[in-house]
């Protein structure tokens, strides 16, 4: 039965496949609803799992695609990380999308999906969420501290500096391993040097000005100025970008109230 999106569907079934990536690495992906095809892509500390209800959300207008990067869930990995891979990891799932879809990413995730649209990747538009660029170069030290702690064998060691970096408080941190939610958010740190790696030095690339579909830069009101910054600097890069910001939103958006602002970009 087919609703409106921003409505949640009565039945919403899903299916789990794997697409294989171009270096044979297999990707695991979800595919909720019918219409339209859309691929999500997660950011750090997060599987296919995570957008679950905003695929239920889009359900009854939209196939969603929802897919672990690689190194988390269901999918595989390989040696020798290289962020181009995770495109063709994207491209594979578009490929089962039945060869061109749109495309949503939130956080490193909304980096993937800039960075597939600028490679070439068949997608008619895109959406991202709060790509955690800077308007400066920099970060290459976050990054080499974090895949020197994973590399130790110490990787909630690696998410608390990551989390540190992102602004958490020092009381906060403190206290995380005593939290429910801690142990699989560490159970993923060893894929957070991927996600430093997609941001390269920090900045968007100058492949985003060749980015040709229609796209959308979302952003929280109510978030830190860092990433307000972050979602400008990233339109200002990719031509003829829309910007929006969602009121009372931050960097963990609450999917019903991004699911109708996504449908009816998708739609148009």
């Amino acid at each position: 039965m087919s609703r409106a999106a921003g409505r949640s569907p009565t039945c919403v079934h899903t299916t789990t496949s794997t697409a294989t990536s171009a270096d044979g690495t297999r990707i695991a992906y979800d595919r909720t609803g019918e219409g339209p095809a859309v691929v999500v892509a997660a950011g750090a500390f997060c599987d296919r799992r995570t957008f679950a209800p905003l695929a239920a959300r889009l359900a009854g207008e939209f196939t969603v695609l929802t897919h672990d990067r690689r190194g988390r869930g269901g999918s595989g990995d390989a040696e020798g990380y290289d962020p181009r891979r995770e495109v063709e990891d994207l491209a594979a799932v578009v490929d089962a999308a039945g060869g061109s879809a749109a495309a949503f990413g939130h956080s490193s995730g909304a980096v993937l999906v800039l960075e597939a649209a600028a490679a070439g990747v068949p997608l008619t538009r895109i959406a991202a969420y709060e790509p955690p660029y800077s308007v400066e170069p920099g970060g290459t030290d976050l990054r080499d501290e974090v895949t020197a702690l994973v590399a130790q064998g110490r990787p909630a060691d690696a998410a608390k500096r990551f989390l540190a970096a992102s602004g958490m408080p020092a009381e906060a941190l403190a206290g995380v391993d005593d939290e429910p939610w801690w142990p699989p958010m560490a159970a993923l740190a060893n894929t957070l040097p991927y996600d430093l790696a997609l941001l390269g030095d920090g900045v968007p690339g100058p492949g985003l000005g060749r980015i040709a579909v229609p796209a959308l830069l979302l952003g929280g009101g109510a978030g830190p100025d860092f990433f307000r910054d972050a979602v400008t600097t990233a339109a200002a890069a990719v031509p003829g970008a829309q910007v929006r910001f969602l009121d009372g939103q931050g960097h963990e958006v609450d999917q019903d109230v991004l699911a109708p602002v996504l449908a009816e970009f998708l739609r148009a």
